[in-house]
């Protein structure tokens, strides 16, 4: 895992090539602390910070093949790399080191651009080929890894982390009004856009290439479902048979990704993912396995006593961390400045301290259990879909709201309500079941009631923007024809989960220190199975993730396997407010502050505020309101208003972004 950056052009700028790449790579040093590289051409330079996992010794980078034609820099790992080099030594090729990233040098040579088919990896790398003038970068499937880019007087930057492209003379940090009206709606900005003006993301399993001046785009794996209706587009096998080539697969996508010449640790949430990985982890390490997890205060969003009945199962050598709500605050800042986007949840901030603390002791990589719920069906949303579809055939019906106390178990105010709270909460969009978003209508309506707080000279300029509507639009053409499970995981697994949950909440808090996060369900091959899983086996009835549960028994015990759902969560708006109120809390949300940011409306923000103080705030919008004003202030100030202490002292030491 590691941190990269570069160009393709001639950078028509008053510093040199080595030292603009110095100051890019300087900035994400975070990301590898153990070596940097440069390396220039005619025409492009790329830049590498290291954080050594394979090949400690001869893994160094920007790599160049034995013809010192094709050069790389690569961020990630590549978890079939043995079995690649097997094949292509039995093909010819020979190699000098031991590291995953020489195999991509030499895919390349053999398959060009088609070099990713093949790869079996959590990655983003950039090749130079000196031969054809030509740059390729590219993203792994599933998003796990980030690179962004941007064009400034006809030449192409490009880098893991947009702070990096910020040490680009004439590069500032200007706030997309579009894509912050996005993670008001949707907790993240459609890729390709950021929130960084006329910078762009690199989607998931697509390759840009640059030659001759022009940049190209392709993708080159997307996911896909089966047609509904077609009965032989699903796997037909019996559920034992489906469950038992889903253990194998995971066995062996938590074997790959154990491969390291440095210690493997896992994370342990207490719940069935990250228990199963653990476990599969457990079998496979001939030492003792090596455990982290957060707990809370608050006995709403701890899962302390679940996570010591797994140390026990396993006998791993466990570590828990306690976070405090006075915790969450005081690191949020840091939280900003590595997510580089305002957050709607303070949920990174946990993840945070707890990367620190794997670091602290002495790892560098780590397993987690993202992406279960995504590809199984495991969300609460996807059982309210489903009660949804079924209320909206009999509208009238009193009995079938009252089905919606089956749902959130974990949120005990919304448990309380009355039925006719909860048959007006969840009809939302009751008329709509047509609509490719019906699923997740409710919460993206939820949420977007925190756009309430929007000033008036940034609802102006949305003029009437709709972002469901782009969303609607970036949909597969043969998304209508899928079945709704099928819809509504696809919203998660193609938009949120690279969007949110990988980046926010896992590459850029985890690599805040130096920390490399794998995740066995997000290999490829679990993915593209699970979609060929008749729905039935993942939602079963009311039950979520059937058929991961029954593939579980007897590695995870079976209270933990078969427990309820219980998302990730951490404590809000209380972060900022009490005894432990952080100092830029008062700071950055005076009146005159927040009017003299134009995005929220100074008096509304005022008596949001108030509530906070009062302890009164309880509700998601409110909630989700606070956290995002905060986290769109501390964005500006760590990004924006940088670049304007710089501008008007120039001779000062630029100071990394971390």
């Amino acid at each position: 895992m590691c941190g990269i950056s570069g160009f393709y052009g001639t950078p028509a700028l008053r510093l040199p090539d080595v030292v603009l790449l110095e100051r890019m790579i300087g900035a994400i040093a975070h990301r590898g602390p153990d070596a940097q590289g440069i390396a220039t051409f005619a025409g492009a330079g790329l830049a590498h910070a290291r954080l050594s996992i394979i090949d400690l010794a001869s893994g160094l980078q920007p790599m160049a093949n034995a013809e010192d034609t094709i050069h790389i820099t690569f961020n990630g790992e590549i978890f079939n790399y043995i079995e690649l080099r097997d094949e292509l030594i039995a093909r010819g090729h020979k190699f000098r080191t031991d590291s995953d990233t020489e195999v991509i040098l030499h895919l390349y040579e053999e398959c060009g651009l088609d070099c990713v088919e093949s790869v079996n990896g959590d990655f983003a790398f950039a090749i130079w080929d000196s031969r054809k003038q030509r740059l390729m970068l590219a993203r792994d499937r599933m998003g796990v890894r980030p690179l962004f880019h941007t064009m400034r007087d006809g030449v192409l930057y490009f880098a893991s982390e947009v702070k990096s492209l910020l040490e680009v003379p004439g590069i500032r940090a200007e706030l997309d009004p579009i894509a912050l009206d996005q993670i008001f709606t949707f907790w993240f900005p459609l890729a390709p856009r950021t929130p960084f003006k006329d910078i762009d993301e690199l989607r998931p399993g697509h390759i840009l290439t640059a030659e001759g001046g022009n940049v190209t785009l392709r993708r080159y794996w997307r996911l896909t479902c089966p047609d509904a209706k077609d009965a032989n587009a699903w796997d037909s096998r019996s559920e034992t048979d489906i469950a038992e080539e889903l253990r194998a697969l995971l066995l062996d996508a938590t074997r790959i990704r154990l491969r390291s010449d440095v210690p493997v640790g896992a994370y342990l949430s207490g719940g069935l993912d990250s228990s199963l990985v653990a476990a599969s982890a457990n079998r496979m390490r001939p030492n003792r396995l090596r455990t982290f997890s957060v707990t809370f205060e608050s006995e709403e969003f701890d899962e302390s006593a679940f996570q010591q009945d797994m140390v026990r199962a396993l006998g791993t050598d466990h570590t828990a961390l306690p976070c405090t709500t006075a915790d969450i605050g005081r690191v949020f800042p840091t939280v900003i400045r590595h997510a580089e986007r305002p957050l709607l949840r303070t949920a990174p901030a946990p993840l945070l301290r707890l990367s620190e603390l794997v670091h602290t002791s002495g790892y560098k990589v780590v397993l987690t259990g993202e992406g279960a719920d995504e590809v199984f069906g495991g969300y609460d949303i996807f059982k309210e879909a489903k009660l949804r579809r079924f209320c909206a055939r009999d509208p009238q019906s009193r009995r079938r709201p009252l089905l919606f106390r089956k749902l959130y178990p974990y949120l005990p105010k919304l448990q309380a309500q009355s039925a006719a709270y909860l048959k007006a909460f969840f009809a939302t969009g009751l008329d709509a079941v047509d609509d490719p978003l019906f699923s997740h209508l409710p919460r993206f309506r939820s949420t977007a009631g925190a756009k309430l707080f929007f000033s008036a000279e940034l609802t102006h300029a949305l003029d009437g923007y709709d972002a469901l509507d782009e969303l609607r639009a970036t949909l597969p053409e043969d998304f209508a024809r899928w079945h709704p499970l099928s819809q509504a995981q696809y919203l998660e697994t193609a938009q949120l989960l690279p969007g949110y949950i990988l980046s926010s909440q896992g590459d850029r808090v985890a690599m805040a220190n130096a920390v490399e996060c794998r995740f066995p369900f997000l290999d490829h091959r679990v993915v593209e199975m699970a979609a060929r899983i008749p729905p039935g086996l993942k939602l079963h009835g009311l039950t979520e993730k059937y058929v991961l549960r029954r593939a579980a028994r007897g590695l995870v015990p079976e209270h933990l396997a078969t427990r309820p759902k219980q998302p990730y969560r951490a404590p809000d708006s209380a972060a900022f407010f009490g005894a432990s109120q952080p100092p830029y809390v008062a700071r950055l949300l005076g009146r005159s502050q927040i009017a003299a940011s134009g995005f929220f409306d100074a008096a509304a923000v005022e008596k949001l505020v108030a509530k906070g103080r009062s302890g009164r705030i309880a509700g998601f919008r409110d909630n989700a309101a606070l956290t995002g004003i905060v986290s769109t202030a501390l964005w500006c100030e760590a990004f924006v208003h940088r670049a304007d202490r710089l501008d008007q002292n120039p001779t000062a030491t630029r100071q990394k972004v971390a």
